[in-house]
């Protein structure tokens, strides 16, 4: 499985699922396992590694920051909660929000969260779990996908290292003007609202 063939899968989990606008992303989780499930226990390792990649992407102060003004807040969990329902949105809007978090103003999820709709918009916990959860399917063993995950990364670079030198600038997610000035689009959405 190359990057092309993972985001056919989420494409086609997300058509599956009819919509990419239930809340908690549940529905293209599930579409995820089940295709997922159909393939080997290669492909579904290699593409936690491609998913992991692509989370370990979106690991920036910016893209953080949306997810704040977004969910009202965001831990570490929640951003990688947050992280998982950017990705099973597709390549399109992941592509979207690698180059410009602020441009999340336009997505109709969000757009139901600034409304007051919903607290949960993007926050998709269920898509992290979804190749553990194939594997698991596949080869009837609960203990098997962190095994050979493991055994597939030995050796490989910390991640958490990689993670601090790409984050971008950090800076204080409740100082509403340094957030009004780096995402305004969503500044508008979330904080003008409330004034």
């Amino acid at each position: 499985m190359d990057v092309d063939e993972f985001w056919a899968l989420v494409e086609s989990a997300g058509t599956e699922a009819g919509s990419r606008t239930d809340d908690d992303g549940e529905a293209v989780a599930a579409a995820l396992v089940r295709r997922l499930a159909a393939t080997s226990p290669e492909n579904i390792l290699t593409f936690e590694e491609l998913f992991d990649h692509l989370q370990d992407a979106l690991y920036r102060w910016d893209v953080w920051a949306a997810a704040y003004l977004i969910g009202g807040g965001c831990s570490d969990d929640s951003f990688m909660d947050f992280r998982a329902g950017v990705i099973a949105q597709g390549r399109g809007w992941y592509e979207r929000v690698l180059a410009s978090p602020d441009g999340l103003a336009d997505h109709p999820l969000v757009r139901r969260a600034a409304a007051g709709d919903d607290e949960g918009a993007l926050f998709a916990e269920s898509v992290n779990y979804v190749a553990s959860e194939a594997y698991e399917q596949v080869t009837g063993d609960d203990d098997a996908f962190d095994a050979a995950m493991n055994a597939r990364q030995q050796g490989a670079d910390s991640v958490d290292a990689a993670r601090e030198a790409d984050m971008g600038e950090d800076f204080d997610f409740d100082d509403d003007d340094e957030m009004r000035r780096r995402l305004p689009r969503l500044a508008a959405l979330f904080l003008d609202a409330d004034d």
